[in-house]
């Protein structure tokens, strides 16, 4: 039965209503923020772009898509705190976008580069890690607002950086197609595998939230990220790689220490 007021019967899309807290009292807002939605699009579109580039033999422009992907997914969070425009919608938006850049992406990239090679492993450690990914970053949305200091897993977007940082590297030094050989393919496998299994586990990881970035800092915090950027630009695939095996490691040597103090 349709109804009998034209404006809903004519409406093709319906404004985006939120139940939100102000000054203590529930109201309702429509509309969506558009500056950090836009952000988190912008990463979607990097990894669907990764994607693509794995599809036609471009592993060196998937690394360096991933790269966008993530450095816009640390921005849309941060943006959107530092102009209080955060909201459920947009918690539920990167989070499906995290799924398709830091998931689904990594686990093509890295099965078309070398996992196919040993054939049916590859791809059930390509979708371990599809499968790994989505559940951390389920588990995430029910932890939001209360994964302060440290994540209870490791991130969604540091697994991929290993995973395709690591692709990246061995790229940029020709090491693809044909040439990867049975040995890299298994090592490539296990690695994937051991990050997925990172992903679901309670092993702590530092967050970097406590990182103010609208408070004044020395000067000489400025020469540091200068001396970051110089840094990474020497061999960006290596220098990216060997800083996401470092936090990958980081997390179970934190475990390892609060165990032994106990």
């Amino acid at each position: 039965m349709m109804s009998d007021d034209p404006q809903e019967s004519l409406d093709l899309f319906d404004d985006h209503e939120e139940v939100v807290s102000e000054d203590g009292k529930k109201v309702t807002r429509k509309g969506i923020y558009l500056l950090p939605n836009l952000l988190t699009t912008a990463s979607l579109f990097s990894g669907f772009f990764s994607i693509v580039s794995a599809i036609n033999g471009n592993f060196i422009a998937s690394g360096m898509a991933l790269f966008a992907a993530q450095m816009l997914d640390g921005l849309d969070g941060r943006v959107a705190r530092l102009t209080n425009s955060q909201s459920l919608f947009g918690a539920q938006y990167d989070s499906l976008c995290d799924v398709i850049s830091f998931g689904l992406a990594p686990a093509i990239i890295v099965f078309l580069w070398g996992l196919d090679s040993i054939g049916q492993p590859g791809w059930i450690f390509s979708f371990f890690y599809v499968a790994a990914a989505a559940l951390r970053l389920a588990r995430f949305n029910t932890y939001i607002g209360s994964e302060d200091s440290y994540f209870k897993g490791l991130p969604s977007p540091v697994a991929s950086a290993t995973v395709v940082y690591f692709v990246w590297a061995m790229s940029s030094y020709g090491i693809q197609g044909d040439e990867v050989g049975r040995i890299l393919a298994i090592f490539t496998a296990l690695l994937t595998g051991v990050v997925s299994l990172l992903m679901v586990v309670n092993i702590p990881y530092y967050s970097f939230k406590e990182i103010e970035l609208r408070k004044r800092v020395p000067f000489f915090s400025m020469l540091f990220v200068v001396f970051i950027f110089a840094l990474i630009s020497i061999d960006p695939p290596i220098i990216l790689v060997s800083c996401a095996f470092i936090y990958v490691v980081s997390g179970p040597a934190i475990w390892a220490v609060k165990a032994l103090r106990k």
